[in-house]
């Protein structure tokens, strides 16, 4: 009896020394998921324990039953366990494909990777993406996530089999706005990009008449960067355009017209003198252009003509009133007609205005200006609509309240209109006010949406313009940087060919330029 109990002892030594190690020969943790109840279930007796040769049956990854109840899935190097109850609900994505496919080679069109020993799938794709995709398959729910570009999150729920429609609405408002807003700085990037843009092809020039000519003086009147005649150039036209904006406004005052030379005031000299640069900078330009329909179309080509056309035409119309004044005293219907054409001459010299905007060519901050008011046209077209619906509701009630009381400067709804323009304005000229207490409580009303009106497009305007010149400047500098760098290689190039590669004309080797030390 006492040796029974000496040798149960030792078989029960020998079960817990099994059951706390592993068998020898395994040496991968991962191929043997160790637990005790698994471990005692392998044997039938005790006696087996001790038999020799004898080592606990592992059973195979994929007849497991646990693994039979779930999807490994390996996404960038992190495991997700996904049941295939919970992803054989959506068969029309990928994790669900898997999780319905039986067929080893399908499989392996649906994944990057498959290990058959452990029966993980695996995809090349953001782990931290995937977790939102695991979560789906639990909740039924797609999250959106924030700090994700849009268009890289399409990308990724395409590539899962996943729909927009899968989020909930709140998540699908805020996508939809980050897609509005990446369309519309792509949008503005690329309008941007076209505004300092090369839109000739110097190639062209090759096959022109002249070509080395005409592109040596179109790039000195239309490209300042490509070499320092050019800045110079540019340096003076802008120069010239001040003066003659400045020569305009002093020819009207009466005291200077005494100052003449050969009949012509000085101011009248400086004007005509700067004429006849402009019409020399534009008839080189549009001689020298390399594409004759692209620069009919330009906008600042427009405002060149129309600086100098002005002059032209001024001269013209005082030929025709000479004339007509020659032959005046004979017939007074000759008046009337020297009288329209004086004041047509008066349109054309207001007309010379628009050489201020010459400056729009070489100043990115008026550029910007433009750009912003194209891009804000929708909002400048409500506030202009908000002013219209304010002057006319406002005048209309003015003159109710004042209409049958003597004395009122408010006879009518068009005499209110520019009581209540100046109102909304904010301007208050002080000429036309309402006499009534009811009439003054019009105007206080019609004051208070002015003072609201005018702050609406302050602060957007001023942001956007901010926006959209920063990003001008930094495209034009890098525009320029690359065209540098350009000429600095050509620059570079040619020398090296001066050095290795001499005329073969010459009778002596070309020397090398000397380095500057």
């Amino acid at each position: 009896m006492a040796s029974l109990n000496v040798h149960l002892q030792k078989c029960l030594k020998n079960r817990r020394s099994t059951i706390n190690c592993l068998p020898k020969g395994v040496e991968d943790i991962k191929t043997f998921p160790f637990s005790q109840e698994k471990a005692v279930k392998a044997w039938t007796s005790l006696e087996n324990l001790d038999s020799p040769g004898i080592k606990p049956e592992t059973p195979k990854a994929e007849d497991r039953p646990e693994r039979q109840q779930v999807i490994i899935v390996n996404v960038g190097g992190k495991v997700f366990h996904i049941p295939k109850k919970s992803a054989a609900k959506y068969p029309q994505t990928r994790i669900g494909s898997l999780a319905l496919c039986s067929d080893r080679a399908k499989l392996l069109t649906l994944c990057d990777d498959y290990s058959v020993r452990k029966n993980e799938f695996f995809f090349d794709r953001d782990p931290a993406f995937f977790h939102h995709v695991c979560h789906f398959y639990t909740s039924g729910v797609l999250w959106v996530i924030r700090e994700m570009c849009p268009i890289n999150f399409e990308e990724e729920i395409a590539y899962w089999g996943l729909n927009l429609k899968d989020t909930q609405l709140c998540c699908w408002m805020v996508f939809q706005e980050k897609v509005e807003d990446v369309k519309e700085n792509l949008k503005v990037d690329r309008e941007l990009m076209a505004e300092i843009e090369v839109k000739y092809d110097n190639d062209r020039f090759n096959e022109m008449v002249f070509g080395e000519v005409r592109k040596t003086l179109w790039n000195l009147v239309e490209n300042p960067y490509s070499s320092t005649a050019a800045k110079a150039f540019t340096v003076v036209s802008n120069m010239l355009v001040l003066f003659s904006i400045l020569a305009m406004t002093l020819n009207t005052v009466e005291e200077l017209h005494v100052y003449k030379y050969k009949g012509k005031t000085h101011m009248e000299w400086v004007e005509i003198f700067t004429i006849v640069f402009f019409t020399f900078e534009y008839v080189v330009r549009f001689f020298t252009t390399p594409d004759i329909e692209i620069f009919l179309k330009s906008g600042l080509n427009f405002v060149d003509m129309v600086a100098v056309m002005p002059y032209f035409f001024q001269i013209v119309f005082e030929a025709f009133s000479d004339q007509e004044n020659m032959s005046a005293q004979e017939d007074l219907r000759t008046m009337a007609r020297v009288s329209k054409l004086s004041q047509v001459l008066k349109v054309i010299k207001l007309m010379r205005i628009f050489r201020i905007l010459k400056l729009a060519r070489h100043s990115t901050g008026m550029r910007a200006f433009g750009f912003t008011l194209r891009q804000c046209y929708q909002q400048a077209s409500c506030i202009l609509l908000f002013i219209a619906m304010g002057i006319f509701t406002f005048s209309a009630l003015l003159h109710s309240a004042e209409r049958d009381t003597e004395g009122t400067p408010i006879s009518s709804i068009p005499h209110a209109w520019w009581w209540a323009a100046v109102s909304i304005s904010s301007v208050g000229y002080g000429d036309v006010v309402p006499v009534t207490v009811l009439g003054r409580f019009v105007a206080f009303g019609c004051i208070s949406f002015g003072i609201i009106l005018n702050g609406m497009p302050i602060s957007f305007l001023f942001n956007k313009f901010s926006d959209y010149y920063s990003k001008l400047k930094a495209q034009e500098y890098n525009t320029i940087l690359v065209q540098r760098r350009f000429h600095l290689k050509k620059r570079l190039r040619r020398k090296m060919d001066m050095c290795f590669h001499p005329h073969e004309e010459e009778e002596s080797p070309a020397e090398c330029p000397p380095s500057e030390s």
